[in-house]
């Protein structure tokens, strides 16, 4: 049974004897031998570490029933990656909203979601957000003048939201910038939002593949095909091409908080 449940790509506890047993069935040599068991140490000093961090349970699992079925999957992801890249065309990514603006999506997806339900959605965020303060985490956000245009919350709100990634973008691991409206035609309007995270490699080699995620109304893609995953890279490389500066950026933020706040 678990080697059934491995070879499907489920959630399997192994032990290390496990482990010798699986390598001597098999008869790998020393070499492989010795590189499957180094490996193996080091996925186990991870687990350890996560453990540590309250994180091997995953932070969400309290919350699961404020999510769509498809979404634990991207918090583990996220909470794993050492660097995420973000194109937005319509909302600020949720690493980078306000707890006003949050609650303003939310009563947007479920208009009658009660008020415990909807701070329950915020504490989730916020326990999130905790990623950005990980000095090995760094993230590049590319965002369409647009999602600072829309309104899915109050003028206030909005304000506070500009301001808040204003004084964000001033962080070491993060760089926000903005594409505006007047650059004309440009590879952003035809790839569509994504996020694509990527992870450390170890000592041993081993790696968790890149993945782009892309969320839908209904569901959620998860691209691993290493050609999938260039033409992404490709795409992120033809939007910082007509992205504003960090400097530019932050000051168009602050000229639109402005806007909202007059």
């Amino acid at each position: 049974m678990t080697i059934v449940r491995l070879e499907e790509g489920l959630l399997t506890k192994i032990t290390t004897m496990q482990l010798k047993c699986l390598l001597d069935f098999y008869g790998a040599d020393e070499s492989s031998r010795t590189e499957a068991l180094n490996m193996w140490s080091e996925v186990r000093e991870q687990t350890k570490a996560a453990k540590l961090q309250g994180n091997s349970k995953g932070f969400w699992q309290p919350y699961t029933d404020q999510l769509r079925a498809n979404f634990p999957h991207y918090l583990r992801l996220e909470a794993t990656a050492d660097h995420i890249t973000t194109h937005q065309l319509v909302m600020v990514h949720g690493l980078l909203q306000t707890a006003d603006y949050r609650r303003a999506i939310a009563k947007l997806d479920a208009p009658h979601l009660s008020i415990v339900n909807t701070e329950r959605r915020i504490e989730l965020m916020e326990r999130r957000q905790t990623r950005l303060d990980d000095p090995n985490f760094s993230m590049e956000v590319l965002l369409s003048e647009a999602v600072l245009r829309h309104r899915p919350a109050s003028s206030d709100v909005m304000a506070g939201q500009m301001r808040w990634l204003a004084e964000m973008s001033e962080r070491d691991n993060l760089s926000i910038r903005v594409v505006p409206f007047d650059v004309g035609p440009h590879r952003g309007l035809a790839i569509q939002s994504f996020t694509l995270l990527e992870f450390t490699r170890l000592e041993g080699h081993l790696a968790e593949p890149p993945v782009v995620y892309l969320e839908g109304a209904i569901g959620a893609l998860y691209h691993e095909q290493a050609d999938v995953i260039e033409r992404y890279r490709e795409a992120i490389i033809a939007v910082r091409t007509v992205a504003l500066s960090e400097d530019d950026t932050r000051s168009m933020v602050l000229r639109v908080a402005k806007e909202y706040a007059a």
